[in-house]
């Protein structure tokens, strides 16, 4: 719980600022403090005098479609934060067109303005270009005649702007935060020079991002046509025939749930089948292959602790997990280098990460993971974490995995089944170039991290420095 300093009492005219607020969240949050840090700055513009516009999209109706023809890949307010684009939902194209604001341009910063998570900063890539967002997502448009767009988001993601971002926030179990809360924010001016830097640190950072993007595309891409599967990239599980009134023999005691035996995802095991393949079970023989043990947590500081990831927040750009002490937490909350990680716990909607991949290397080894993943550990140099993650990230080994489920409400995968995945084994030379694709795309986006934190270092040694 947070009170207001004693030294330094809320004043009328701080009730005017605020329009007369009288939820106490924005007179006790860090937002003030950095307010009066700016007043000691040379020169300031308030936020809306260097944007074009600060919007959100407004309510609108969603149709959605699952057809790529007739559909536009829709962000919403935790999409924004992913760092692969490539398993969206669609809108329609029709409500696409009849909501003008909804479509994104690279170089805007995003910011969440309705829920749990309000006030959470990102900015829009190249790869989010004419996109539909979310109306629980503000945008603020830079005036790149005024300022550069990569400056402008660093500043509102920085501890500054983000502080006097959260201090706008009002409601209780639904928060929001709206344009006119942020509009007069200011925006210290650090002359060109330095203002430049900044943002050419962000745009190199933005196309480090987009190559780790294609990176890991191209890879999958690469691997199901060098197996002799090239249809398979294209396999519209929503087009087929539903998966209804089939009959089955040779039933064992391993599962009796008619979801392991649905004939969509059986014609695409069988297809996997048909080439030269090994089974998980046998790449992982000696490696590993199981979910994390479940565990207590102890909160720790940064400074002796480790940040632990979560299902959700593995699959975003930069991870916000809390941290505990790893001392007081099983050995497997570390993984290996090449570790892949599969959402193992979760529900059967197509926009969950139940099911989805990622991979633990560079950077993201020092962090610690929840025991919601499968950790899976090749027991073989011939295959490679790199290359299975090529193919456990496809929709094919998403859909596959799907079809593995036991459970109630939460999902998780017979480990029988799970064991007997075929994964296609491709010729030596073609599971290294692969594999090295992938490496690549993950040290585009090291470095893209590194860009942008050198972004953030540079802002706050300037604004500093100046405001003596």
């Amino acid at each position: 719980m947070k009170l207001a300093e004693l030294e330094n009492p809320v004043r009328a005219a701080w009730l005017v600022d605020q329009g007369l607020r009288l939820d106490p969240g924005p007179y006790v949050s860090e937002g003030y403090a950095a307010r009066t840090l700016l007043q000691r700055f040379p020169r300031t513009e308030p936020l809306q005098k260097v944007t074009t516009r600060i919007f959100h999209a407004g309510r609108f109706r969603r149709q959605w479609t699952t057809d790529q023809q007739h559909g536009v890949p829709f962000l919403g307010s935790a999409d924004i934060f992913q760092a692969d684009l490539s398993n969206l939902q669609m809108i329609t194209k029709r409500s696409f067109a009849e909501t003008p604001n909804l479509p994104l341009e690279p170089g805007w910063t995003l910011i969440t303005c309705s829920g749990m998570t309000s006030g959470r900063v990102t900015y829009a890539r190249l790869s989010m270009n004419e996109y539909a967002c979310s109306q629980d997502v503000m945008r603020a448009v830079p005036d790149r005649t005024k300022i550069p767009p990569g400056y402008l988001y660093t500043f509102l993601a920085g501890p500054l702007g983000a502080s006097m971002i959260k201090g706008g926030i009002y409601g209780t179990s639904v928060r929001h935060i709206e344009p006119s809360h942020i509009a007069d924010i200011p925006v210290p001016r650090l002359g060109e020079e330095t203002e430049l830097k900044i943002d050419g640190l962000i745009q190199e950072a933005m196309q480090l991002r987009q190559q780790f993007e294609d990176g890991i595309q191209a890879a999958t891409q690469d691997l199901f046509k060098s197996a002799g599967l090239p249809e398979l990239l294209d396999f519209r599980w929503h087009d087929r025939p539903r998966d209804l009134d089939f009959a089955l023999r040779g039933m064992t005691p391993s599962s009796l749930r008619a979801i392991n035996f649905a004939p969509r995802a059986r014609s695409l095991v069988d297809r996997l089948s048909g080439v030269s393949h090994r089974t998980l079970g046998e790449i992982c023989a000696g490696g590993l292959l199981r979910t994390g043990a479940r565990f207590k947590r102890i909160d720790a500081t940064p400074e002796v602790g480790v940040r632990l990831i979560g299902q959700r927040q593995a699959f975003w750009m930069r991870p916000e997990g809390r941290w505990i002490n790893p001392n007081q937490a099983p050995l497997d909350i570390m993984q290996r280098d090449e570790t892949v990680l599969i959402a193992a716990h979760g529900t059967l909607g197509d926009n969950e990460v139940y099911s989805r991949s990622i991979l633990v290397t560079g950077n993201w080894l020092k962090h610690a993971y929840s025991q919601d993943f499968v950790r899976v550990l090749s027991g073989t140099d011939e295959i490679s974490g790199a290359y299975l993650f090529a193919f456990l990230r496809s929709e094919v080994a998403f859909r596959v995995l799907r079809s593995m489920s036991v459970g109630g409400k939460q999902q998780e995968y017979q480990p029988t089944l799970l064991r007997q995945l075929p994964v296609p084994v491709c010729t030596a030379s073609d599971r290294e170039r692969i594999a090295e694709t992938v490496r690549q795309a993950y040290r585009d986006r090291d470095e893209a991290d590194r860009k942008e934190d050198l972004a953030f270092a540079l802002l706050d040694k300037a604004v500093r420095e100046a405001a003596r």
